[in-house]
């Protein structure tokens, strides 16, 4: 059996898949000019390592992921085809061509600002959906499948399902907020009031057709709690907190805590 083949076996029996983010990476490989780290490198770790995607998330201003970046793990990816590639983005920046030109398996619209560190919110529904509509139209027909970054709102649903996305991906820094707060208190009843709108959210969406990603702060404390109580989750995209894990344990055992903390059954 091939390495590829078996980290397949091994990582398909999971029902979420983890999606590591390699903007992080990007970022300190810009202090300098040299290809050191090696965003490529970084990735083909975490594939062999049995990590189910690889998302990035390419910014105007290319302060992380530049356009060659999304050209080589374009490529990297061929030779893992049950992997998946993630480009998140601002459909009105620089997403739409990137997107065009490499056709991800999926693209996660976030309604970021040019200036912005980091994605902070969601998308307002019904508010921004008309100016969203052409652009999810355009990213379906070129067989990209679609997710809306959402806040837990679960009104915003039928409007995500009226636009024909196939996914939404929860914002979660609230949730893991919450979490950092009450760590020690994991059964606290304002944890189980913070992951609440979470779970009602997913149910939400998940009635109407809609998978559910999930993303942002999550980390391999927070992890298990979130996807042990939020119903059905397709897919975690981490970065942040994944780097930082990977510089004391690296890539490969950083793959393997986060893939632990993923529980093996369904939540109801």
């Amino acid at each position: 059996m091939s390495e590829t083949a078996l980290h397949h076996k091994t990582s398909s029996v999971r029902p979420c898949a983890l999606s590591v983010n390699l903007n992080k990476v990007a970022l300190l490989r810009n202090a300098r000019d040299l290809d050191l780290p090696s965003v490529t490198h970084a990735a083909r770790l975490c594939l062999k390592a049995g990590a189910h995607g690889l998302t990035i998330h390419p910014r105007p201003d290319a302060r992380h992921i530049r356009d060659q970046d999304v050209e080589h793990l374009s490529a990297l990816l061929k030779a893992w085809p049950d992997r998946e590639f993630n480009i998140e983005g601002n459909p009105f920046h620089n997403l739409m061509g990137l997107v065009e030109r490499f056709r991800p398996h999926q693209a996660t619209l976030v309604p970021d600002g040019m200036a912005q560190s980091t994605s902070d919110h969601g998308w307002q529904l019904p508010h921004d959906v008309e100016a969203l509509r052409p652009k999810v139209e355009q990213l379906k027909a070129w067989g990209v499948r679609v997710s809306l970054f959402m806040d837990p709102i679960p009104e915003m649903m039928v409007h995500c399902k009226a636009l024909g996305v196939e996914r939404i991906e929860l914002y979660t820094e609230r949730f893991a907020r919450a979490y950092a707060l009450d760590a020690d208190q994991p059964n606290n009843a304002r944890l189980a009031q913070a992951i609440a709108p979470y779970i009602e959210t997913a149910k939400a969406a998940q009635a109407l057709g809609l998978g559910v990603n999930a993303g942002h702060d999550l980390n391999a404390l927070n992890l298990k709690y979130f996807l042990s109580h939020v119903p059905q989750v397709k897919e975690v995209s981490i970065g942040h907190a994944f780097i930082a894990d990977a510089l004391e344990l690296g890539y490969e055992r950083a793959v393997h805590v986060y893939l632990d903390q993923m529980p093996k059954g369904q939540v109801a």
